[in-house]
């Protein structure tokens, strides 16, 4: 038994060393191998310490303390519980850095400027209930509706949707998600979960997407899909109860790039050559733990990381060959002013994008007058969002918040752009001009 106990003691005094690796550092390990220790002692930390503790006592009552080796695991292994206790604290700390980012950006009386009808929706805290079942997604008043066809080659053009039982007449605003999987791999409905079911149970409409993947397209054609089922969602989601006058787009890592780039690259003819009178521009951009340069256009030490994997699997051009693609393809190229608000979000710890691109990302953004929340979570990895958890549950309810406070933006825009103006004061001289005879010619 001391030996079961000496691997558990090694296992996770090897996962807490994963995050504590200072991502800056050259890289000593294949970044995958980081992310596979590390998820486990962030996002199930509140689960994975008791589970310790217990597996640990009773393999102290089997007999592991008869040896030296038992009683020096036993040791390792409570000073590691350290790192996971910390870990926790570092996860609930999430819902005060949520509504921080959110007040400094908006303002802190953001939720006020929420329209009434559509704040009493939104949630401040999360809730236990949720969050103890990491794994439940399913909520009873949401309904799935899989595998509808958006283009017409097969299932990588196919989405579900995620929308409340009970439709209202008016229509839903629409949340656009688009998974990742470093282009090459990954599905519709294995991402966003709690925050696509959360939104549908708050009277929004989620459209998960599957799209091509490398290598058997290259860039742009992930894009290209993505834009063709926005144009879907434009001229056919009524008959799902959508209401396309609002559509917000979210998605993880690849998808937080392929997010990024539908918010930047409205109505570019290019992109969307089956559909070039279809509006394609979006009302909110939710990227989570994006890539934003792809070619290290604002931090050079990310270039061989990106390119080394990109080139030839996801984009079939070399950045000397086709520099042109590389910048179509790269968020940071595309910034200028008058773009929809972003919302990103970002682990402190991700092992597979840089959090110094994406602070680079938000500057610029702010640079140029646009709306931007940034949120940097505290020991967070990638995809960390992907089971029910106190962070994942505290971002998805601020993700919410956002995505209100952008619709009660534009409605209020949408409003003022139509209201009748009021008809300028007819002086006397106009008066008196105006009931003179015309001259006939």
């Amino acid at each position: 038994m001391d030996w079961i106990l000496a691997l558990l003691a090694a296992f996770n005094t090897a996962s807490m060393a994963t995050v504590l690796y200072d991502r800056r550092t050259k890289r000593i390990a294949p970044p995958w191998t980081r992310f596979a220790y590390s998820l486990i002692t962030t996002e199930l930390a509140w689960l994975w310490l008791p589970t310790q503790m217990i597996l640990a006592l009773l393999l102290c009552f089997a007999g592991a303390l008869q040896s030296g080796l038992g009683l020096f695991a036993l040791l390792v292994l409570i000073v590691s519980w350290g790192g996971l206790v910390s870990n926790i604290k570092k996860a609930f700390m999430a819902e005060q850095l949520t509504e921080e980012a959110l007040q400094e950006e908006l303002g802190n009386h953001y939720l006020q400027e929420i329209t009434p009808e559509l704040r009493h929706r939104v949630e401040n805290h999360a809730d236990a209930k949720e969050w103890l079942n990491p794994f439940k997604m399913q909520r009873e008043d949401v309904e799935v509706i899989k595998d509808i066809a958006y283009g017409p080659n097969g299932v990588r053009q196919h989405l579900d949707i995620y929308r409340p039982k009970h439709l209202p007449k008016q229509g839903c605003p629409v949340l656009l998600q688009i998974h990742g999987g470093a282009w090459t791999i990954g599905t519709k409905d294995s991402q966003a979960l709690p925050l696509m079911q959360l939104m549908a149970s708050k009277g929004w409409i989620c459209v998960a997407i599957n799209y091509r993947l490398s290598p058997s397209v290259g860039f742009p054609t992930h894009l290209e899909d993505c834009k063709r089922a926005l144009c879907w969602i434009k001229t056919q989601g009524q008959e799902y109860g959508m209401n396309p006058d609002f559509v917000a787009v979210t998605g993880g890592s690849a998808g937080g790039h392929l997010t990024s780039l539908m918010g930047l690259t409205a109505n570019m003819p290019e992109l969307q050559q089956d559909y070039p009178d279809v509006d394609t521009s979006l009302q909110a951009v939710v990227p989570f733990y994006g890539v934003y340069d792809v070619i290290g256009k604002m931090d050079n030490s990310s270039r061989d990381m990106f390119v080394n994997f990109l080139q030839h699997k996801v984009i079939f051009d070399t950045p000397e060959d086709n520099p042109e693609l590389w910048d179509l393809a790269s968020p940071v190229t595309h910034l200028r002013p008058g773009l929809p608000p972003f919302m990103m979000v970002q682990g402190q710890i991700d092992s597979l994008t840089t959090v110094a691109g994406a602070r680079l990302f938000h500057q610029r953004l702010k640079q140029q007058d646009n709306t931007a929340v940034y949120l940097e979570l505290l020991g967070a990895e990638h995809a960390f969002d992907t089971i029910h958890s106190p962070r994942t549950d505290a971002v998805i309810k601020g993700v919410h918040r956002f995505l209100e406070w952008s619709r009660s933006k534009h409605l209020e825009s949408k409003q003022a752009a139509t209201e009748t103006k009021t008809p300028e004061a007819i002086t006397p001289a106009d008066q008196s001009n105006k009931d003179q005879p015309v001259a006939e010619a």
